[in-house]
């Protein structure tokens, strides 16, 4: 009877130790760092490439983990009710209930998990392996299981849905790069803004960062030769539309090079100089065209710049290269830049900002968040938003700031000064959202 006894409770403790690495496994392969895993694996490291095997077929191993954690747990209290009620009868029922239930809690839930989550990537790397040969032994069963669980989900209309899946994972890495972040590190807060631009890339249109055509330098291809040599000596630019006839109907892109090419070939002779023929094709892009799709166009096409047009075929700006880039990483500049004033920002918070500055650069530089879906500028936002043309010294407030007019050029506001609200009462002019 006594040995019975000491190998009924040995096979109990093992039982709940099997049940500690059921729950364990399940924590630290769902708590892993996939991206980890995945650099892991292209080092080298078997156990990694089994991880990252183990989560494609995330279904069968979480089947697996509770079916053996569920039998485990079952068989363990089933014996050790058998025995308490071997001892002391039929109140044995709730001393096994109650004994069970707090080893259980504690042993095998509580403490492998608890472990589990603090270290998640090693225990996962650990228990990769033995967890492979358990779903491929307990496979029949669990598949038998999903089949049932994902007929029964579809009729309820809550079967799986891939595309909420890949949403899912882009907000999570959202949510990682909002995390990395450091109060006052100036470092930290670009490179979090250079991986959010990455992300919005695909949702930003090219309207929204291009050159509006009154900005665009371009040169009129019926002008003397000399004195258009002599404008793109004066140009910070390497590439300049050309238009005919009217600024709008832009008929090639002339490159620096290939122009100074034909000065030297000409020997100086530049009444002989036929720009037309040196200049090359206008490329043009509709305006509704994402950025990511035109960066991989740029690079196909081994083209710097392109002609945005609206549904009428009418130009509206050029984009680049460069400003695509300055998208990701911020401006970039150089020697020949122009500097232009577009955004002052003040000690107290309150930045003083030309209407032509883009939503999303003031953005970056103020980390603020205010929208950019209705329109690309600053100006645009306020016109939006009050739906009139307002006076110099007009206050509006909305999405929790307060837009001060400075500035109006007929119809154009030229400058604002903008203060975040923060926790205080809107004052002034309310305009409808």
């Amino acid at each position: 009877m006594d040995s019975a006894l000491l190998l009924s409770g040995a096979a109990i403790l093992a039982l709940l130790v099997f049940s500690a690495f059921f729950s364990g496994s399940e924590t630290a392969l769902t708590a892993a760092s996939r991206a980890r895993m995945h650099t892991l694996e292209r080092q080298g490291d078997a156990r990694a490439a089994v991880v990252n095997v183990l989560w494609q077929r995330k279904e069968q191993m979480i089947g697996a983990i509770l079916l053996g954690n569920n039998l485990v747990n079952i068989l363990a209290s089933a014996m050790a009710t058998s025995v308490l009620i071997s001892l002391v009868g039929e109140t044995g029922v709730v001393y096994a209930t109650l004994g069970m239930t707090a080893l259980v809690l504690v042993f095998s839930e509580v403490l492998p998990k608890t472990f589990a989550l603090y270290h998640a990537d090693r225990m996962a790397l650990t228990v990769s392996k033995p967890m492979r040969v358990i779903v491929l032994l307990l496979s029949p069963v669990v598949q038998l299981v999903q089949f049932i669980v994902t007929r029964t989900l579809r009729s309820v209309g809550a079967g799986p849905d891939s595309h909420a899946a890949a949403e899912r994972w882009e907000e999570e890495l959202r949510g990682a790069i909002d995390l990395h972040q450091s109060e006052g590190d100036e470092e930290i807060r670009h490179e979090r803004e250079m991986l959010r631009s990455i992300l919005d890339l695909a949702d930003v249109e090219v309207v929204d960062i291009m050159v509006h055509r009154r900005n665009v330098l371009a040169l009129n291809i019926d002008d003397d030769p000399a004195r258009l040599v002599q404008m793109v000596m004066n140009s910070p630019y390497t590439r300049l539309p050309l238009w005919k006839e009217t600024p709008e109907n832009i008929v090639g892109i002339l490159h620096v090079k290939a122009l100074f090419r034909a000065v030297q070939a000409a020997e100086g002779q530049l009444d002989t100089l036929d720009v037309k023929a040196v200049a090359g094709k206008p490329w043009f892009i509709p305006d509704s065209t994402d950025l990511l799709s035109q960066l991989q166009a740029f690079r196909t096409r081994k083209e710097h710049i392109a002609v945005v047009v609206d549904e009428y075929g009418e130009m509206l700006g050029i984009v680049t290269l460069e400003d695509i880039l300055e998208e990701i990483v911020g401006d970039i500049s150089d020697e020949t830049d122009v500097g232009i004033e577009g955004v002052d920002l003040l000690q107290d918070g309150t930045a003083i900002v030309a209407g032509t500055v883009t939503i999303r650069d003031l953005n970056r530089r103020c980390d603020w968040r205010l929208p950019d879906e209705e329109a690309s500028t600053i100006a645009g936002l306020v016109l939006h938003e009050a739906r009139l043309i307002p006076e110099v010294g007009q206050n509006f407030s909305f999405h929790g700031f307060r837009f001060e007019i400075l500035g109006r050029q007929r119809n154009q506001i030229t400058l604002l000064k903008i203060t975040p609200l923060g926790n205080e009462e809107p004052n002034g002019e309310q305009s409808p959202s």
